[in-house]
């Protein structure tokens, strides 16, 4: 899978990495060496981290890291006490700038941010609310998200951050999980110049939820400082749900001295995001990113730029007038969000002042090349490095990445993150090289989950079990001759076609080269004849004759004949997460009329319908 290097390292980059600066810190000559003495040491790079980051700490801790329960459940920072917010709150300068697709901006200081968090935090302990109370988040990503999140975790509570685009029952199953006291929520917002009500949806939810005493749309504090609690490091931050292939929904905990120093680690050494730069991420507070976005930034005094809308609304330039207008340094993107826009004239993004971008990145899930080719010319005008950035909610950011000092290929990844001792493993458990296997880690990092919330069997089975002693990420991967990682999807996704393991993507990017098709997704289904048949699903607005026969073609030309698919359907949509990622067990499940298991975080809930509609069409 030899692929060509598209960007390399000018010595401007890599003299000026945050990356380069973090080497020199803790004194390794190279990248090679820093990693390997970290696979060996997890706390003697851990500790070099919490240095460079300049965590704030009310009382030193003990030791960085200590294994007596395991690789599975490690402690960090034993005797240390702090609140993140802390940290968070003590730089100055411009902490957030923010644009709402109706044209509204705002901006805030750093100290603006504080007194507001400080008024959220006094009115949460107005209300009673304080230590170990699970909290809700149900909001837009607006600069009173920021304080609101940050409040919850300045009187020690546990923030729990929701999908914008949630319905009623989806809140309540988290909020009963954690047996929440509180959801904080936004009356209103407006979504493509419609309005969303969100306030009736909060309060449906709420009225579901036994524990819920106080639902909340804005503070009635004056609190003057903030005083935030003071805490132990490992003391629980926020739990961030993600879905399953069940029914129910998985509550990922993190802590104080967990996720927020593995969003700033990673967003300073592999995105390379300076203090006094401007961040923005198309995100939700519900997704990762949302959060990862909010505490990198400002732990490392950066400013967090908000869009608060839909990116091509009102127009399809609205995304790079708003990176030009706010002089964005840093733009991350999923590639789905490349593909819809690349639909679009490509000289738009030509026609914006963006010299004030430096890097771009990108998650979510594996790229398609054309996308990926199409940003890296038409924004990133071949200058730009793509820092591609894949991980996941239970690491609290990235395994593999790409940096500012690493040449870059096309929708791969340069190395390992920082202090991730990353492998791919083959069926029997051993490291391969040049071949397809299961994406592990072997080492503890400080972002680790702390586990499934009230499921450590679940969560120990899910991760530990079938390798012991590393984490099982469930994606395939493959390390090409050159040392550069590629994410082939998820290995419960995998189809086996002829004897032939393959993974989605690898059809779905032949079949969106296309011209006529906008989207793909690929699945493998029971087979009588062949053990695996394999089936896609095209979204097009040109559906003429043949269309059908000529894409079964292509992907047959390009990966061989036993790689045709055994059947194209034409969908108006295809099932997907809030944050894009293509949901193909629900794909699978619908077309073969099984349980989807957990749909809550379903951003288009009737494309199972249409999914469903083929499965009938077929017969």
């Amino acid at each position: 899978m030899r692929q060509p290097i598209a960007w390399r390292p000018s010595r401007q980059y890599t003299g000026n990495a945050e990356l380069t600066r973090f080497l020199r810190r803790c004194g390794c000559a190279t990248f090679a060496e820093m990693q390997s003495r970290a696979a060996g040491d997890a706390a003697w790079f851990t500790g070099h981290v919490l240095d460079f980051l300049g965590i704030q700490w009310a009382a030193p801790y003990r030791s960085v890291l200590n294994l007596d329960r395991g690789i599975a459940w490690p402690r960090w920072c034993e005797g240390g006490r702090l609140n993140i917010v802390t940290t968070c709150l003590r730089h100055e300068g411009t902490a957030v700038v923010y644009e709402h697709e109706s044209g509204e901006t705002r901006e805030w200081s750093y100290a603006d941010l504080a007194g507001e968090t400080a008024h959220w935090a006094a009115h949460f302990r107005s209300l009673g609310l304080g230590e170990g109370d699970a909290i809700g988040i149900f909001m837009p990503m607006t600069p009173e998200t920021v304080a609101v999140l940050l409040a919850v975790n300045a009187i020690g509570a546990v923030a729990v951050p929701l999908f914008s685009g949630f319905g009623a029952t989806a809140i309540a199953t988290r909020l009963n999980d954690l047996d929440a006291t509180a959801l904080v929520a936004s009356e209103s917002f407006t979504r493509r110049g419609s309005r969303v009500e969100s306030g009736a949806i909060a309060a449906e939810a709420a009225s579901q939820c036994p524990t819920v005493r106080h639902l909340i749309f804005g503070h009635h504090g004056a609190g003057r400082t903030l005083d935030p609690a003071i805490m132990d490091a490992e003391t629980t931050a926020l739990v961030i749900y993600t879905s399953g292939t069940t029914g129910k929904p998985k509550g990922i905990v993190h802590t104080h001295c967990g996720f927020p120093v593995k969003s700033a680690q990673d967003m300073a050494l592999n995105i390379d995001v300076h203090n006094g730069e401007r961040i923005a991420w198309i995100t939700d507070l519900g997704w990762m990113m949302g959060p990862w976005l909010i505490y990198g930034a400002l732990i490392l005094g950066a400013t967090i730029a908000l869009y608060d809308g839909a990116p091509d609304y009102p127009a399809a330039d609205r995304l790079w007038a708003f990176a030009a207008a706010h002089a964005v340094n840093v733009l991350g993107l999923s590639p789905t969000l490349i593909r819809a826009l690349a639909g679009h004239d490509s000289s738009l993004p030509a026609r914006h002042d963006l010299s004030a971008l430096r890097v771009l990145a990108s998650t979510g899930e594996p790229w398609n090349p054309d996308p990926w080719w199409w940003l890296f010319r038409n924004v990133g005008q071949g200058r730009l490095p793509i820092i591609n950035y894949s991980g996941g909610t239970e690491c609290s950011g990235g395994i593999l990445g790409n940096t500012v000092i690493h040449p870059i290929k096309p929708c791969g990844f340069a190395a390992p993150c920082p202090g991730i001792a990353a492998d791919v493993f083959d069926e029997a458990g051993q490291p391969v090289r040049g071949a397809v296997g299961e994406l592990v880690i072997r080492n503890p990092w400080i972002g680790q989950a702390r586990g499934f919330w009230r499921e450590p069997d679940r969560y120990e089975e899910t991760y530990w079990k079938r390798f012991p002693g590393a984490w099982l990420h469930g994606d395939w991967a493959e390390i090409d001759e050159d040392g550069h990682w590629f994410i082939l999807g998820r290995s419960d996704d995998t189809l086996k076609i002829a004897g032939k393991r393959i993974g989605p993507a690898e059809v779905e990017s032949i079949l969106v080269a296309h011209p006529a098709v906008v989207e793909a997704a690929v699945i493998g289904i029971p087979d009588d004849r062949k053990g695996s048949a394999m089936v896609a699903f095209c979204v097009s607005a040109d559906r003429q004759d043949g269309l059908a026969e000529e894409l079964k073609e292509s992907v047959g030309g390009a990966l061989g004949k036993p790689m045709r698919p055994d059947r194209v359907h034409f969908v108006n949509a295809i099932p997907k997460t809030r944050n894009a990622k293509i949901m193909r067990r629900v794909v699978r499940a619908a077309y073969l009329g099984e349980d989807p298991g957990d749909l809550t975080a379903l951003e288009n809930p009737p494309a199972v319908e249409s999914i469903r509609a083929a499965a009938l069409e077929q017969g």
